[in-house]
């Protein structure tokens, strides 16, 4: 797919658009980051990595594993010292 582009000033910078069928192609929407590089003479973009989204299930996994081990930690607060610790 071929298209073309005006470079056109906008405040201090110098812009151009990109048709909605070449963002869907490099799979971006509008506020994505992309890497610019000359290459030969040749402009190219590269999409950056979108931050991974996590879904709340994912995020809470292994939540269960850390309420058990709060309890084991408050125990060793009350306790009596064994040795020679410093308190």
């Amino acid at each position: 797919m071929s298209n073309t582009a005006k470079i056109r000033r906008q405040g201090g910078a110098a812009v151009f658009s990109i048709p909605p069928a070449l963002l869907k192609m490099l799979g971006v929407d509008v506020g994505a980051e992309l890497t610019l590089v000359v290459d030969n003479g040749q402009l190219v973009a590269t999409p950056l990595k979108p931050k991974r989204k996590y879904s709340l299930s994912e995020l809470l996994e292994g939540s269960d594993e850390m309420i058990e081990l709060s309890r084991e930690a408050a125990g060793w607060e009350s306790g009596a010292p064994v040795g020679n610790e410093i308190l």
